[in-house]
């Protein structure tokens, strides 16, 4: 039977590259509509665990489900945000067409999009503020509104789980308020919503739980219970920069 209790559950998940490990023994258990936050300093293996999470790059061992089910058998579950920084902006397209894409999943390998595929991706493309742009070409995009519109393409796919890597990166107040929205939307609706996350201040704001990451996991859990001092410094060595980060937020300073 399947356990819908859990969205993902990743056990013993290790990643390597030229014998070098990434992730080490990875343990991780997602709760059906957490809002989960990834945190770790640079070089931590963030964007590999959810990359290696959904087979984008391969693992050395480790086993991943979704909703109680072999990824193979739930990946169509997932709904993927990749970076922007990777992706390619000169590509000669418009703004409602790459959030068509999102629909492809569905139709199967001998359907073309049609009224109806376009209507969702112009549905998403008001949930991110963004309908105005739906003939705008890509390349003619802001990094904000770039950003907006890969949150669509994952919307369009109607998926319970959405991993977004670093959404938050390089985007404007406005864009970064809209998102935020936009996710305690998905949260409201009872999906799953796992981020890469950079900005420490704003973990107890925008999430219900977070993984603190250097390689292994170091906690995991509710942010009032995991979100500590201790913690923190475990997972970034001390730094001194980071526990500023940290009292500046508990102090609103």
């Amino acid at each position: 039977m399947q356990d819908r209790r859990f969205a993902l559950e990743v056990e013993d998940l290790t990643v390597a590259y030229s014998d070098q490990p990434v992730l080490w023994d990875i343990d991780l258990t997602v709760p059906a509509g957490d809002k989960m936050a990834i945190v770790g300093p640079n070089g931590a293996g963030k964007s590999t665990l959810i990359k290696a999470a959904m087979g984008l790059v391969p693992s050395v061992a480790g086993e991943v489900r979704v909703f109680g089910r072999p990824f193979a058998k739930g990946r169509g579950e997932i709904a993927y945000v990749p970076q922007r920084s990777s992706l390619e902006w000169d590509f000669p397209t418009d703004v409602l067409d790459v959030v068509t894409m999102g629909t492809y999943g569905s139709l199967g390998w001998f359907r073309r999009p049609g009224a109806a595929e376009r209507r969702r991706a112009q549905a998403a493309l008001e949930v991110v503020a963004m309908e105005a742009f739906e003939r705008r070409p890509i390349a003619q995009l802001s990094g904000g509104q770039q950003q907006r519109v890969l949150l669509a393409r994952a919307l369009v796919q109607e998926a319970p789980i959405l991993m977004l890597d670093e959404p938050f990166q390089g985007v404007d107040a406005p864009t970064e308020r809209a998102i935020a929205a936009v996710l305690d939307r998905l949260s409201d609706e009872g999906k799953t919503v796992i981020v890469v996350h950079h900005d420490l201040q704003t973990v107890p704001e925008y999430f219900d739980s977070v993984l603190l990451l250097n390689v292994r996991a170091i906690e995991s859990g509710p942010v009032a219970d995991v979100f500590t001092e201790d913690n923190l410094r475990l997972t970034f060595g001390g730094r001194v920069g980071v526990l500023a980060q940290l009292a500046a937020a508990e102090t609103g300073g």
